[in-house]
């Protein structure tokens, strides 16, 4: 601890002893216990308390007060945890008789302080701080705490609840340290007392009839199974596993998320997972008694292991299919559902959950469909995956949704009218059917799936998230169906769906909600980066209205679409599909965007549709558009002067990134950054340097990131910085060339820095020749500048002398202004 700090803190003690004095937050609290771990992680507790008797007294004064805020105990109580953490000290406190009076009967314990659960969740993190070594174990033996932290378990806040099992899990590691280090481990009849008093507890929890207990006692044995790899757990699993597995037959089965929670624990640890009485036998046991719902979470955990019987997985895969089972067998038009899986068959279970509300009906599904689209790209989802009938479910469930499916059974009618319109299952099936394109199928389902998709896309009461899901899935379908592209045409598929779908995209671009115009100029924007060179597809736009509709939608009501509309004609400008041709054969016919792209860049209110513009431009920038090839140094000229003036720190960001590729065409790629390499600058020849110097200057692109080097926001500076060093390292080594015939004058381009910096940016540096621009660019230390860019901005502020002269401003121990106010 430093000298001022020393100084400081009997002050800040003494403020805290003091119940009538102003408490400082609970912020500037957390923020000194912050401190004091970092001084305690660095030099010895006990010395500290030495050297400082102020914090003995304050500890041993707090919880004496009679009017003590709740906020100081809790304080106290952690405090003395994390001194107590070092034996050292932990004896010494003993001595004292100081911890008793904070964590034993004769503490808060016993007072109407206790009540308070920031008391109480003080009491739990001191401890858990203190409980690091054979004598806190004692110490907790001796007082009580380990009942105490059983009562805990249970308390009405659920975040004492949470801390006080976490605090068991860790006593019960902490007794058990260093006693399976070889290759036998004892029986729970030799362990430590402290922890065959835990486990006691646990089994008492897991054969009581009460579920919180049970759920206590699982989540115990799921943290301590998830944390602990030692030998130990081998006993304590064969221990309790009988009394897990017991638990399955009773009706209902109490505490069933948390009991699959510990099954999984179980199965994915390495010590555990291989015992003969590991936990297979039970999680096949929990798969036939759970409900539908905790039954196919515990089965996608079980198809998630890396390690598992195969009848297990069979089983499980068996359960995650049962409610698209039903649905197929409810609207099957001939008997049996081959394909599906060998051996799946109606549970009731299933039948009653899908039909006994529509909450649960969808519930089911959902959570069905969510789940096997989780599974479906892991190396280790079942094997043979059964395409075909999942491609038939998902059309299916979306058939029912929109009325369109025809029932076989009187279970299919009610499905049908459980189901009618409902967006939330709409969206899961989608979602699902769209992770099914990364298969095959056969060619008659693709067709059927083709076909559901325009009906979705079509349908007018679809709502605006059923329609982006839509529009989602279609896109993933056609270009898994389109394979490898090629310039000469598209996928047979392709070529037959996309001569339906453009009427309805254009129906869409014009649809009365901005949602839907939004999702349909997304989609526009991703079919156009990916088939724009193909003649088909060009042949197809062309010939269509989406491309003038979308030009309108420049001038939308919605930011988020003249955004979205801004992006999907940048991206049909640089495939030259942007306008109705008159003639095909000459595309440069087409009016040109730019103008009304510098338009929206300067004049829209909306900061979207401005950022926007700026990262079409940089691409265009970078792909070499014909409107911005014709005369490239005005292009970047005027954007970078519009962008210097936008309020929008993204947009000047973005224009940083758009010089930055300019400088990369004029000088060469700058390579990634690495803080631990040196790498030497790529040589460029003296001619074409000057050549891009001149250039640099005439489109003013020293003047702007100069000026952002000192912008109000920190990212645009940091990346301001960043680009002028990497155009200092390309210049550097040829600054002699300049320098020959004497030092340029660049005074009155510092000066004009210096004043930018303090914030005065209202004159421009004026026309200004390369060799000053280096100058100007070498006498600016960047590295100092980008290591201060990299702090908080409150670095200095977060200072501990900083935080111990706020708490004693507060109640006006410090005179005049020696606080920091921040």
């Amino acid at each position: 601890m430093d000298h001022e700090c020393a100084r400081l803190l009997p002050a800040v003690c003494a403020v805290l002893a003091d119940p009538r004095q102003p408490v400082a937050d609970d912020t500037c609290l957390e923020k000194l216990l912050d401190w004091f771990k970092t001084v305690t992680e660095a030099e010895s507790s006990l010395l500290l308390l030495q050297e400082n008797p102020c914090l003995v007294e304050l500890l041993s004064h707090v919880p004496n007060l009679q009017d003590v805020s709740s906020g100081v105990l809790s304080f106290s109580l952690r405090l003395a945890g994390i001194f107590a953490a070092q034996e050292d000290c932990f004896q010494y406190l003993q001595q004292v008789e100081l911890l008793p009076g904070l964590f034993g009967a004769a503490g808060p314990l016993g007072q109407a302080v206790w009540a308070i659960p920031t008391v109480r969740s003080g009491w739990i993190q001191g401890l858990r701080s203190l409980a690091q070594h054979p004598s806190a174990l004692c110490f907790l033996a001796d007082h009580g705490a380990v009942d105490t932290i059983f009562s805990l378990q249970g308390d009405a806040s659920l975040f004492v609840a949470s801390a006080a099992g976490q605090l068991l899990v860790h006593i019960l590691a902490l007794s058990m340290e260093g006693r399976a280090e070889g290759h036998t481990c004892p029986q729970g009849g030799d362990w430590p007392m402290c922890a065959q008093k835990i486990v006691g507890h646990i089994e008492e929890s897991l054969c009581s009839t009460d579920t919180p207990r049970v759920t206590q006692a699982l989540n115990v044995l799921t943290t301590t199974f998830g944390r602990c790899q030692s030998l130990w757990t081998e006993v304590l699993w064969e221990q309790l596993s009988p009394l897990v597995a017991r638990l399955l037959e009773r009706d209902p089965v109490p505490a069933p998320h948390p009991l699959m929670d510990l099954l999984l624990c179980v199965a994915r640890s390495p010590v555990l997972s291989s015992l003969d009485r590991g936990p297979w036998e039970t999680a096949a046991q929990a798969l036939s008694c759970l409900g539908p719902t905790q039954a196919g979470a515990l089965a996608l955990g079980v198809l998630k292991l890396q390690l598992c019987p195969q009848a297990l997985r069979t089983q499980a895969f068996g359960v995650l299919l049962q409610p698209l089972a039903c649905v197929l067998k409810a609207t099957a038009q001939a008997p049996g559902l081959p394909g599906l899986l060998d051996g799946t068959s109606e549970d009731p279970a299933v039948v009653d959950a899908l039909l006994s509300s529509k909450s649960s009906c969808a519930g089911l599904l959902c959570r069905t469909l969510a789940h096997l689209e989780e599974l479906q790209p892991l190396p280790q989802r079942p094997s043979p995956w059964p395409q075909a009938p999942l491609l038939r479910a998902a059309v299916t469930i979306l058939c029912l949704c929109d009325g369109s499916a025809a029932p076989s059974s009187s279970v299919g009618g009610r499905l049908c009218g459980t189901l009618a319109g409902c967006v939330r299952v709409q969206r899961a099936a989608l979602d699902f059917l769209g992770t099914l394109s990364q298969g095959t199928g056969p060619q008659e389902q693709v067709t059927q799936v083709f076909a559901i998709l325009l009906e979705c896309l079509e349908r007018p009461d679809s709502s605006p998230t059923v329609l982006k899901k839509a529009f989602q899935a279609t896109l993933r379908w056609l270009l898994s169906s389109a394979g490898t592209p090629s310039c000469s045409g598209l996928g047979p598929r392709a070529a037959l769906f996309l001569p339906e779908l453009f009427p309805v995209l254009q129906k869409r671009l014009c649809n009365p909600c901005w949602e839907v115009r939004d999702s349909a100029l997304e989609f526009l924007t991703h079919l156009s980066r990916h088939w724009g060179g193909q003649a088909d597809f060009r042949h197809l736009l062309l010939q269509s209205e989406v491309p003038e509709l979308t030009r309108q939608l420049l001038q939308d009501p919605e930011s988020y679409v003249r955004a979205s509309a801004v992006t999907a004609m940048g991206e049909l400008s640089s495939r030259g599909l942007h306008g109705t041709l008159t003639n095909p054969e000459h595309p440069e016919a087409q009016q040109s965007l730019l103008p009304e792209f510098l338009h929206i860049l300067s004049a829209d209110s909306e900061g979207f549709p401005r950022r926007a513009v700026m990262q079409v431009f940089t691409e265009w920038l970078r792909g070499g558009h014909a409107d911005v090839a014709r005369d490239t140094e005005r292009f970047v000229a005027t954007v970078l002067q519009v962008v210097s003036q936008d309020l929008d720190w993204e947009v000047r960001a973005q224009g940083l990134e758009l010089a930055l590729v300019f400088l990369g065409q004029m000088l060469g790629q700058p390579g990634p950054h690495c803080p631990y390499t040196v790498a030497l600058p790529k040589a460029v020849p003296a001619s074409p340097l000057a050549e891009a110097l001149g250039a640099l200057c005439r489109v003013r692109l020293f003047e702007f990131a100069f000026r952002a080097l000192f912008d109000c926001d920190r990212p645009v500076a940091q990346k301001s910085c960043d680009l002028l060093l990497f155009l200092r390292d390309k210049t550097t080594p040829y600054s002699s060339l300049w320098e020959a015939g004497g030092s340029p004058d660049s005074a009155s381009v510092e000066a004009a820095l210096q004043r930018w910096q303090a914030g005065e940016q209202g004159q421009p540096l004026g026309d200004l020749e390369p060799e000053a621009m280096l100058a100007a660019l070498r006498s600016i230390d960047l590295e100092g500048l980008r290591g201060t860019l990299a702090q908080g901005s409150d670095h200095v502020e977060k200072s501990p002398q900083s935080l111990l002269r706020d708490m004693l401003a507060t109640v006006g121990v410090l005179q005049e202004n020696q606080a920091d106010c921040y």
